[in-house]
């Protein structure tokens, strides 16, 4: 197996606890992931629906608000394999690093990813730093 590996970071000027809750709420990525319209989760299942109306099945493999760490794995046939882990990092009272990495296979399907993940991070950084503290 080949697979596509990708790995985008952010500064975030909110501590990791506050940007946690947003990233550790599996029911509310839509809310920060341009792209997605919504998502829906019942255990450790998750779909989220996209822009074009097409469901992505997910299965939920780590949610651990200790580490700060969630990852979960695309279960659509479309994929060999896929694992995608989002990690809050404090750098310090009043700031955080946010990295989103994504291995796929096929390889090409990470690429294409990547472009969506980087935006999420873009979007997740502007909704945080503009609400008051």
């Amino acid at each position: 197996m080949t697979l596509g590996s990708i790995r985008h970071e952010i500064r975030i000027n909110r501590s990791a606890d506050d940007v946690w809750q947003r990233v550790g709420d599996a029911a509310a990525l839509h809310t920060w992931f341009p792209g997605i319209v919504s998502c829906q989760v019942d255990g450790t299942n998750r779909v989220i629906v996209l822009g074009s109306g097409m469901p992505m099945p997910e299965e939920i493999l780590v949610n651990d608000s200790r580490q700060r760490r969630f990852q979960y794995r695309i279960t659509a046939p479309i994929f060999k394999h896929h694992r995608g882990t989002i990690d809050v990092i404090a750098l310090g009272d009043h700031e955080s690093l946010v990295v989103y990495s994504t291995e796929a296979d096929p390889r090409t399907m990470a690429l294409t990813i990547a472009g969506g993940t980087a935006g999420a991070l873009d979007e997740l950084k502007r909704q945080m730093e503009q609400e008051t503290h």
